[in-house]
């Protein structure tokens, strides 16, 4: 048995690494999806209709929320929803389009000038932040607000950004209003709480992952409703576990990056993990297998992970949930604290500067 095998990731052992309890706000993710949904309510906003959809601007874990909104709602999307993660939106982006500019802190440069180049374009705004300068200037103009619970780090608070891009989406004719799923998605992600936290079994899927993991560099690939959530993955790995991880969509992966893993061996050890979902195009369970099978022979491990659940809602929280309590374990088994974020807060900082 490995050093990693016989490394506990029970409470004691994340306490110990995990500095700020980090892990308490990823296992309140049910609470968060509850509260998120009052919070949108709260916001005062009365439908109206956006015949161009609905652009979410937001960097990090806050264009996390649209892009995940985007895939729960899937074929019930009736108008186009896109996320913009740049200074500008889109050069389609008309009057008759809605932008939902999210920021936790509300004082992200470039959502602050996707805000203002929408006001100027005359679209309807919607904001979604805890304060600073995006909630002061929507404030002013009359813009609404969907306010956030504050204390989390942004990458955090993703339960409650894709919450406020599914509750826009609805108000603005772009996509059914899920209350109802969102409410069963909670109920569920208890469930999984229990399983897969540091309360769990030593054996569960989340940390028996990690420990897989543990010495390698991640690449994990999605497919349909799982795509955003192998970015999602990749994003929490650089932040929490200070690991380089990259992601990619099948199939477009299996067109050229494929025939990149014949060259790995003598680059460094890479991990490989597939997210499937039971609603996939039929064709995609076999080619993930065969996908799997080429690259085994190259990879320090290889990994299937299916979405559990039976609402889209269900099955992309619970990736979302299993991602991020990965993360933390691989952190922990790093001995690294998954709070600070130093690189970024130096370039915000040298930024804001110039």
């Amino acid at each position: 048995m490995s050093t990693t095998e016989r490394t506990p990731l029970d409470r004691e052992a994340v306490a110990a690494v995990d500095t700020t309890d980090q892990v308490t706000d990823v296992l309140a993710l049910p609470e968060h999806l509850r509260d998120a949904l009052w919070k949108a309510e709260s916001a005062g906003m009365t439908g109206w209709d956006s015949a161009a959809g609905l652009v979410v601007a937001g960097m990090g874990g806050a264009g996390m929320g649209g892009l995940l909104a985007r895939a729960i709602l899937g074929d019930h999307a009736v108008r186009p929803i896109l996320t913009t993660r740049d200074y500008a939106l889109p050069p389609w982006t008309t009057p008759d389009t809605t932008v939902l500019c999210t920021s936790y802190s509300g004082n992200t440069e470039e959502v602050l000038a996707c805000y203002e180049a929408a006001g100027a374009l005359g679209a309807r705004r919607v904001v979604c932040t805890t304060g600073g300068a995006l909630a002061k200037l929507a404030r002013k103009e009359g813009v609404p607000v969907i306010p956030m619970a504050g204390g989390l780090r942004s990458r955090a608070a993703v339960g409650y950004m894709t919450v406020a891009a599914l509750e826009v989406a609805a108000q603005c004719g772009a996509g059914p209003r899920l209350a109802s799923d969102l409410d069963v998605a909670a109920e569920h992600l208890e469930e999984l709480v229990d399983a897969w936290g540091p309360d769990g079994p030593e054996d569960g899927l989340a940390k028996s992952l990690a420990r897989a993991l543990h010495g390698s560099v991640p690449v994990i690939a999605g497919c349909g409703l799982t795509a955003p959530v192998a970015y999602r993955w990749k994003s929490q790995l650089n932040a929490n576990a200070k690991l380089p991880a990259f992601s990619h969509e099948l199939p477009e992966l299996d067109h050229n990056e494929i025939q990149a893993w014949e060259g790995a061996a003598g680059l460094g050890p890479f991990g490989a993990v597939f997210l499937d979902d039971c609603d996939s195009h039929p064709r995609m369970g076999g080619r993930i297998e065969l996908t799997r099978q080429l690259v085994a022979p190259h990879a320090t491990s290889t990994h299937v992970v299916s979405s559990v659940g039976t609402t889209a809602a269900e099955r992309v929280f619970s990736l979302v949930l299993l991602g991020d309590l990965v993360s933390l374990y691989l952190a922990v088994l790093r001995g690294q604290d998954p709070a600070p974020l130093t690189s970024v807060e130096q370039l915000k900082g040298e930024l804001a500067a110039r």
